[in-house]
C-alpha cells in the first residue's frame, strides 16, 4: 500500500511500490493533466511538482513520491502558478496543447525558485520540456509576463 498526497488530499493506492508515478495519478486516480510523453524523463510532458520542485514522473516510482505532489489540476491554487497560467492564456501559447501542462509545471517551478529569471535562465531551465507545435518563443514570453520582466523590457 503506498500513500500520496496529490493536490492536498492522501489517497491510499494497492499499487506495486515500482510504478511510475505517472501511471498512479493519471490511470489509478484519474488526474489526467499530466501526459505521457517519451517515457524517459526526455520531454517533460509529464512533469509534476513534488514538495514544489519540478519531476518528471514519469521515471519516479511511486515509492519515491513522499511529500506533496503537486499537478497541472491544482497549480493554480499557487499564486506563481495562477500567474503563469494567466500569462499562458494571455499570450494564446498552447497550440495542441499536449505538452503545455508539463511546460507550465516546470514554468511554475522555475518562478519560484528564481522570481527574475533572466533570458538565458529561462531558456536553460526549460529546455528539458518540448513542444512539438514549436511555441517556445510564446512559451518564453509568458515566462516572461508571469515574472514581470516583461514590463521592465
Amino acid at each position: 500500500m503506498v500513500t500520496l498526497n496529490i493536490n492536498g488530499q492522501q489517497h491510499e493506492l494497492d499499487v506495486p511500490d515500482d510504478m511510475p508515478l505517472l501511471w498512479a495519478i493519471r490511470d489509478v486516480l484519474g488526474f489526467k493533466g499530466t501526459k505521457f510523453g517519451c517515457g524517459i524523463a526526455q520531454c517533460g510532458a509529464c512533469t509534476v511538482h513534488l514538495n514544489g520542485t519540478a519531476i518528471r514522473s514519469c521515471t519516479t516510482p511511486v515509492s519515491a513520491a513522499a511529500g506533496e505532489i503537486t499537478t497541472i489540476e491544482a497549480i493554480d491554487q499557487d499564486p506563481v502558478g495562477k500567474r503563469v497560467q494567466k500569462a499562458w492564456l494571455d499570450l494564446g501559447v498552447a497550440q495542441c496543447g499536449y505538452c503545455q501542462g508539463g511546460q507550465i509545471m516546470n514554468a511554475t517551478s522555475l518562478l519560484k525558485q528564481n522570481p527574475a529569471p533572466s533570458k538565458d535562465d529561462i531558456v536553460s531551465a526549460m529546455a528539458g520540456n518540448l513542444c512539438r507545435c514549436g511555441t517556445y518563443n510564446r512559451i518564453l514570453a509568458a515566462i516572461e509576463r508571469a515574472s514581470g520582466e516583461e514590463e521592465k523590457a
